[in-house]
């Protein structure tokens, strides 16, 4: 049975989840690639990296993660009581961030 993730998460309350997320095709996202011979092991710190920045941009906390040859794991907390604080100026600053001028 598929459960609608709005019926599982409560909308506006602190929760902690695991999360997942898989290579497709064979793609080598971290470590030695005996498949191609390739070395992809500087990718682990452009991913923790990333991951830091993108935990400041939506007040998610980073409790823990894995990054492995083919797949990471993340433990988030999500944080909506310190997105309620937030002005309309952190909230923009937030977007341009992600999005900033081209």
């Amino acid at each position: 049975m598929v459960i609608a993730r709005n019926k599982l998460i409560r909308s506006g309350m602190v929760g902690s989840y695991h999360v997942i997320n898989r290579t497709i095709r064979r793609a080598f996202l971290s470590g030695f690639d005996a498949y191609t011979g390739k070395d992809f092991s500087y990718r682990k710190l452009w991913i923790e990296n990333r991951f830091k920045f993108l935990s400041e941009c939506f007040s998610i906390d980073v409790c823990g993660f894995s990054v492995m040859s083919n797949h990471y794991h993340l433990i988030l907390r999500i944080r909506p009581d310190v997105v309620e604080s937030w002005t309309p100026e952190k909230v923009a600053r937030s977007w341009w961030q992600l999005f900033p001028k081209g």
